[in-house]
């Protein structure tokens, strides 16, 4: 059987028998399926198996993250990208982080950097609640949380470090990215790709967006199969 715990929430791939004993064992007080997560706001598709509280607090990289499981979604599967692109971040940086979420790229960064300034946009504003939520718990001071559609909030802003962390229609938001990039900042864009196509896809949809900006691929990071024949990728690029 297949599971994940998130803070003491336990989310189960299939149905169970002997949930309470599956319960205790696990010291949880919540048991759910969550069946897909649906559209740009990224809402989880669920049932509820055992007890009836979805709201949790997860601890992850000295972070804390609540959220409500029955709201928005959760992925334990970038759980190293999270730290990694934290440690990326320079001292005084402005970052931009793109479908913040609750907070999965921003709090990290708040947390474990001296990043000047980070601004984050969500778009579901029940995420957006926990987002402020999260920014609060952690005592980020430097995060600034907006509640709206990237391709309106982005070209607000610049930034030297712009985070891309959504996939399946990434690409379409990658021209107004990339006109917010400061000269020498670095774009961190995610994308599904099929492995056939993960040496040029990405790079070149980054190229198209840039136009006469020079781009210089840094790193091809694989987060995890998304599906058979198709990566889940981060492409780190730098962008003149």
């Amino acid at each position: 059987m297949k599971y994940k715990k998130i803070g003491d929430i336990l989310i189960l791939n299939d149905d169970s028998d002997n949930l309470e004993e599956l319960a205790e064992k696990h010291n949880v007080k919540t048991i759910m399926k969550i069946d897909h997560i649906q559209g740009t706001k990224r809402e989880p598709v669920y049932k509820i198996l055992f007890g009836s509280e979805t709201e949790t607090i997860n601890k992850e990289n000295k972070c804390l993250f609540k959220l409500d499981l029955s709201k928005v979604m959760w992925s334990k599967g970038n759980v190293n990208e999270r730290l990694r692109i934290a440690k990326l971040v320079r001292d005084n940086e402005t970052v931009l982080d793109m479908f913040a979420g609750i907070g999965y790229f921003s709090i990290p960064i708040g947390v474990h950097s001296n990043a000047r300034k980070v601004i984050s946009i969500e778009i579901n504003p029940n995420s957006y609640y926990y987002l402020c939520e999260n920014v609060k718990l952690n005592k980020c001071d430097n995060i600034t949380p907006v509640l709206g559609d990237c391709l309106v909030e982005t070209p607000k802003y610049n930034a030297d470090r712009i985070l891309m962390g959504y996939v399946k229609t990434t690409h379409h938001y990658l021209k107004v990215a990339v006109n917010s990039l400061n000269k020498g900042g670095i774009i961190h864009y995610h994308e599904t790709v099929p492995e056939k196509l993960l040496e040029t896809r990405p790079i070149s949809r980054i190229k198209q967006a840039a136009g006469d900006r020079d781009v210089e691929l840094l790193k091809i990071n694989k987060i995890k199969k998304y599906a058979p024949g198709v990566e889940h990728v981060v492409i780190d690029a730098l962008i003149d």
